[in-house]
């Protein structure tokens, strides 16, 4: 059976940690753990997942749910509640509601004070460690017989009906992450003898033009593994990490998240590096083109891209830089004297990739960043230390449920999901009740902070500062996110008003001013936030993003939601230290964050959400933000426009908001299919009227609202795991599991409150 260890490693001497490896969490396969029972309900949920997998995507993190539930046991006393068709909620449904949903959700909270889950989604990052793992020939040593059986159990069950597979879990599918998926079913033993799913798989590939058509981020993998011709890819010349920062294109002053990724591309691609060529690799040229491998076109094929992927194409400008690098850089560079110099740029490159691996302990900012990293560090000595370091972190992105083993988007979202939920509970006003779990957690958030910036000269490393600050996962993830130090900032002053013997102890005041001077260094010149550093560079440069797959990577953009995020954290600070040194500065942002959020609605009064789906993520935030910085429906023309916008979007007569992920991607507010509610996004939707005080003027979508999270609500107490709810880059969706039960609580809680309790004057 396999079971979730939290917060373990110290016994382990190739695993470093800043902080003892709080929010650690890792799936162990224990042999002895075979109770029949708990195996027969565990087969039961994965073949109830793979009957359904066509039409419901997500999984639940049932093996989680069923592990918690020995160890956190739970008596529910009190009874669901269900409303009629013309029934309103009243205030005793509603209790009883969030009680139950508060205790269910407080039994999954781990014994260090986070909420584990699966945040997994996208389905290229598996397939990239599967391919760094073979041609570093640590496959078989990494994962084990039971890893590789789970990797192939989740790949199969998120192959899509017509044999491919898309993008994220929900995607139609795509060439890239078909290719990549079937490459690595390949390479972990499956066989075309008579597989009925990999061979419609090739099939799909073959009729949709071959790999040769696989976007950029697949043909660089395809040639690490041997499978693809380094000639057919764009350049990605090392020596742009030497030319004079002040240039536009430095990748210092690109997205951290960018930059990071085609660093170690730029050494593979320098290096030319190919595994071995195995049969499987032989076997791979011959199975996934339609013409023999030999007789390729190379140089044609660069710029090739199915239309099933072309989301961001390439700009003229972009193929004439690519066409002269490849016929007249490359050239250069490849012989001597020009060698030279890509031997210089190579050890530019290979110091960063260290610096990157150093201060991340080998976790790095994100999975396929560490994954490319791990190649880097074996191709510079296959027995190094480094490499035993990066594989032993491997196991901090992996994630098991009943539909497999899955490939995190980070090493988990514990600080995030932390964070909200505090705030979801103190919405509830069930603070007492729930002190236990709102002191865990408290100790938890404490104890994730980053306490120093990283080591050496900063600036050397297009780093920016870290102390005060958190990251989304853990500490010894390394890279701290702005909304993600905000709402850490807002729980924690939210905590210093209850008794610190049912809280636990308030942060040190000095700590909480590291976090003020981390958020303020951060603001752009306009009052805008992005999520990890500054904007360094021009919007022009997007001209060049490579990707053909993604939308927004070249730069750090600012987001409506790290924007809000940072006033209100800001705003309540203000509120709990009136006096600060830095008052002027905290008003002066908080004003010209404001009038950026402003600034950037949309005509119809909408906000788009980046790292949510998508407009009622967006417009919540945009309006928690404004309200948090004073201003109000009656006077401020930008929040009526969002309230005229969300009302609008209402599914009636019955009530909620439903949106697909396809208002990320296209850019234009799309209902689920079906127009059905989505607990989320009635959520969002509810809060942020609440904040307008829809409740004061006519609250009956509220009420529509909230009976539509009533009804949603299971009968151990939860709300349901519906359609993908987290976004990236436009086109890139991710899975956000503990948004089930934090945003419904959350809303029930505001509603209790400000809408309910407010008409009855008793709050």
């Amino acid at each position: 059976m396999w079971r979730l260890k939290v917060g373990e490693g110290s016994s382990n001497r190739m695993l470093r940690s800043t902080n003892g490896h709080v929010g650690r969490q890792v799936w162990e396969f224990d042999p002895a753990a075979d109770d029949p029972e708990e195996v027969a309900a565990v087969e039961a949920a994965r073949l109830e997942y793979t009957n359904n997998r066509h039409q419901i995507k997500n999984s639940s993190d049932l093996l989680m749910r069923m592990q918690f539930a020995k160890s956190n046991t739970l008596k529910m006393n009190l009874p669901p509640v269900k409303l009629q068709e013309h029934g309103s909620p009243t205030k005793e449904d509603v209790l009883i509601s969030l009680k139950r949903a508060t205790s269910r959700y407080s039994t999954l909270q781990a014994h260090d004070g986070h909420w584990p889950g699966d945040y997994a989604g996208t389905l290229f990052l598996l397939p990239g460690l599967i391919i760094a793992l073979y041609v570093t020939q640590a496959l078989k040593t990494v994962l084990t017989s039971e890893h590789q059986k789970e990797i192939r159990r989740y790949l199969y069950n998120h192959q899509n009906e017509d044999g491919g597979w898309g993008l994220h879990i929900q995607g139609t599918s795509t060439m890239f992450c078909s290719v990549m998926n079937y490459v690595a079913l390949r390479l972990l033993g499956e066989g075309l003898d008579s597989n009925g799913a990999l061979l419609q798989a090739r099939n799909w590939i073959l009729v949709h033009g071959g790999a040769t058509l696989t976007p950029s981020w697949g043909k660089f993998f395809l040639s690490v593994l041997g499978v693809y011709d380094w000639s057919g890819n764009n350049p990605m010349p090392p020596e742009l990490w030497m030319v004079p920062h002040f240039m536009p294109i430095h990748p210092g002053r690109m997205w951290c998240n960018c930059r990071l990724v085609y660093l170690p591309m730029s050494y593979l691609y320098g290096k030319r590096f190919v595994g071995a060529t195995t049969t499987i690799v032989l076997d791979l040229r011959k199975e996934l083109y339609n013409v023999p491998y030999d007789d390729i076109n190379w140089d044609k094929a660069r710029n090739g891209c199915a239309k099933e992927d072309l989301y961001y194409p390439h700009s003229r400008m972009q193929d004439i830089l690519w066409a002269s690098l490849k016929k007249i850089g490359e050239p250069v560079l490849m012989h001597w004297p020009g060698s030279k110099l890509r031997e210089k740029a190579l050890e530019t490159v290979m110091k960063h990739i260290q610096y990157e691996d150093e201060t991340t302990q080998y976790i790095c900012i994100a999975p396929l960043n560490k994954t490319l990293n791990m190649i880097c560090r074996w191709v510079e000595d296959p027995n190094s230390e480094a490499f035993k370091l990066h594989t032993e972190r491997v196991y901090d992105f992996l994630w098991v449920a009943e539909d497999g083993m899955k490939m995190q988007c980070y090493n988990g979202s514990q600080l995030w999901d932390t964070a909200f939920t505090v705030q979801a509970i103190f919405a509830t006003g069930l603070e007492e009740e729930f002190h236990e779990t709102l002191k865990l957690a408290h100790d938890y958030i404490k104890r994730s902070q980053i306490r120093v910036d990283c080591p050496g000269d900063q600036t050397k490393w297009y780093r920016h500062i870290c102390k005060g600050g958190w990251a989304q996962s853990t500490a010894d993830e390394g890279w701290p996110v702005s909304d993600c130090t905000a709402e850490a900032l807002k729980v924690l002053l939210l905590l210093m008003k209850i008794p610190p013997e049912l809280a636990g102890e308030p942060m040190e005041t000095s700590r909480l001013d590291d976090t003020v001077n981390y958020l303020l260094s951060l603001m752009n010149n306009d009052g805008s936030y992005g999520a990890y550093e500054l904007t360094r560079s021009y919007e022009f440069l997007e001209l060049l993003n490579p990707s053909e797959s993604f939308g927004g990577i070249m730069i750090e953009y600012p987001y409506v939601e790290c924007t809000s995020s940072v006033i209100q954290g800001l705003v309540l600070f203000r509120e709990t230290y009136p006096q600060h040194c830095r008052r002027e500065e905290i008003d002066n942002c908080i004003q010209k964050a404001a009038d950026y959020i402003e600034s950037i609605q949309r005509s119809d009064g909408s906000w788009y959400g980046c790292w949510g789906i998508c407009f009622t993520y967006g417009t919540w935030t945009g309006v928690a933000g404004l309200v948090a910085a004073g201003r109000t429906y009656e006077r401020n023309q930008a929040i009526r426009k969002a309230c005229e916008f969300l009302l609008s979007k209402e599914l009636l007569p019955s009530g909620g908001w439903g949106e697909s992920y396809l208002s990320s991607q296209d850019k234009v507010y799309t209902n689920l299919e079906g127009n059905k509610a989505h607990a989320v996004n009635t959520s969002w939707a509810m809060l942020a009227l609440i904040e307008a005080g829809q409740g004061k003027r006519d609250p009956a979508c509220l009420h529509r609202g909230a009976k539509v999270l009533i009804n949603f609500q299971l009968v151990d107490g939860e709300f349901p795991q519906q359609d993908i709810i987290g976004a990236t880059n436009h086109n890139l969706m991710l899975s956000y599991s503990q948004y089930r039960n934090i945003f419904p609580i959350w809303a029930l809680g505001e509603y209790y409150g400000k809408v309910l309790e407010a008409q009855m004057g008793t709050r």
